[in-house]
């Protein structure tokens, strides 16, 4: 199959599939090699980063979408239903961010970190799709273990969780100096 058949046949791909596609899956499809599907999706993404062009490849860890560059989005929504955007709350986002930089972890261990019931908070975060059941602890009770999803990675615009910023390190020293603060407190009452 020469180049411009295979980024054609990868375009009919992602176009039909409408969600990202892992790439192995894709290289299986067409009965080619890994490296090959990535040299044309490498291609697609430069034809595609052109300025007049309105959609896009993004890479989701091992997999890829076709999608709408985000500076259309106005011109969409005209012709669209509007989705109902979800505003996270900043317990959301506090519990997200502990799944997000933790995962695997269990409910208990979020609890643990904020010091507060997560349940409705983490309940609201699977609906969202941002973060999902992943297995379960092998431990007494066999909790869940949650972990974040495609959705998380397309929100906050990451390609993959090695992605996230790192935290600054004189801010998780004031941080931990803070929680020994608030335990000590809780001793002494």
């Amino acid at each position: 199959m020469d180049s411009k058949k295979l980024q054609a046949a990868i375009e009919a791909i992602l176009f039909a599939k409408g969600e990202s596609v892992e790439i192995q899956d894709i290289a299986t499809a067409l009965e080619i090699e890994e490296s090959k599907v990535r040299e044309a999706i490498d291609n697609l993404k430069t034809a595609y980063g052109k300025s007049d062009r309105g959609i896009q490849i993004v890479e989701l860890e091992n997999s890829v979408q076709l999608r709408t560059k985000e500076e259309f989005y106005e011109e969409l929504i005209k012709i669209t239903t509007v989705p109902k955007k979800q505003t996270l709350t900043d317990a959301a986002l506090e519990t997200l961010s502990i799944v997000a930089y933790k995962q695997p972890v269990t409910r208990l261990d979020v609890e643990k970190i904020r010091g507060v019931n997560s349940d409705s908070t983490m309940s609201k975060l699977v609906e969202y799709g941002l973060i999902k059941e992943v297995g379960r602890l092998d431990a007494p009770g066999r909790p869940l273990l949650f972990g974040t999803t495609e959705q998380f990675l397309r929100s906050f615009g990451v390609k993959s969780i090695e992605d996230l910023p790192e935290m600054n390190p004189d801010i998780l020293e004031d941080f931990k100096a803070q929680a020994e603060k608030e335990i000590q407190i809780k001793l002494d009452i």
